[in-house]
């Protein structure tokens, strides 16, 4: 079992994510995709005059303020363009996939939270319309049901949380779930980076491996949104996965080439 996290940013080469997960499919792996959408998101949110706004943390992590018209739009991007266009490109390699929000059949459940805490001109303030929350449970019945049925399943965010409420949750922490509760062997999470970079952007700087107990060492080097990746991985692999690997998904054969250890190795 590999789970195969599909980042949303600038310059992800699909195309070439569905030709490698189609080839590895028809030799028997068993797979699921988890994708994201964020820069999409960003664009359509600018167009239809709703402009995203990122709230950051304590401790230097930064999520999206989603309010209800945010999460149409992280709705419309994630579960219908996105999703879609992943599905599309597993069927025209022959693998007949199915495209899944966490809110179909409760595949992403957790808690939503009531109160967000964030710093604005130094001061911390609060929150609570913010529909956001953390996957802890995955509906591994459903995906098990899919799979042995000879279906692909491609999932993303949103979430639903145990009241029945849509939220947004983070892509990489949902994906390090799936990995956990289905007992992935591997965790692939696949960006617009090579992995984890000593010298940011510099990808000659390439951190080659990571001991998962040591992660701490190295947030330093995690920049943005890589501060979750790292933090992600190394809980997937205290979970119980056997490696989590930050690899490239602007290369030919990017899901072959992070298991054959091209980017970052986390174990």
């Amino acid at each position: 079992m590999i789970v195969v996290k599909v980042g949303g940013s600038e310059g992800i080469d699909y195309a070439a994510v569905a030709r490698d997960a189609a080839a590895l499919w028809k030799q028997g792996r068993k797979l699921v995709l988890v994708h994201g959408g964020s820069a999409e998101t960003n664009r359509i949110a600018e167009a239809l005059g709703h402009p995203p706004v990122f709230l950051e943390h304590p401790g230097g992590l930064t999520s999206r303020l989603t309010d209800r018209k945010t999460l149409e739009i992280f709705e419309m991007v994630y579960a219908g363009k996105m999703n879609k266009l992943i599905v599309e490109l597993l069927q025209r390699e022959g693998v007949n996939a199915v495209g899944l929000s966490g809110l179909d059949g409760r595949v992403f459940e957790g808690r939503r939270k009531k109160a967000v805490k964030y710093v604005e001109n130094g001061k911390l303030k609060v929150r609570r319309d913010n529909l956001t929350g953390s996957v802890e449970k995955v509906n591994t019945g459903l995906l098990n049901l899919l799979l042995g049925a000879g279906y692909l399943p491609v999932l993303t965010p949103p979430a639903i949380s145990y009241e029945g409420e849509a939220m947004n949750t983070d892509g990489d922490t949902a994906a390090a779930q799936v990995a956990v509760q289905m007992k992935a062997e591997a965790l692939l999470l696949l960006s617009n980076v090579p992995g984890l970079l000593r010298n940011f952007p510099d990808e000659s700087s390439l951190i080659a491996e990571i001991p998962a107990d040591l992660v701490e060492d190295y947030m330093e080097f995690a920049q943005g949104r890589m501060k979750k990746k790292v933090l992600g991985a190394a809980d997937a692999v205290k979970g119980g996965v056997g490696r989590v690997v930050f690899g490239d998904a602007r290369v030919e054969a990017p899901i072959s080439a992070a298991l054959s250890g091209a980017g970052t190795v986390v174990r």
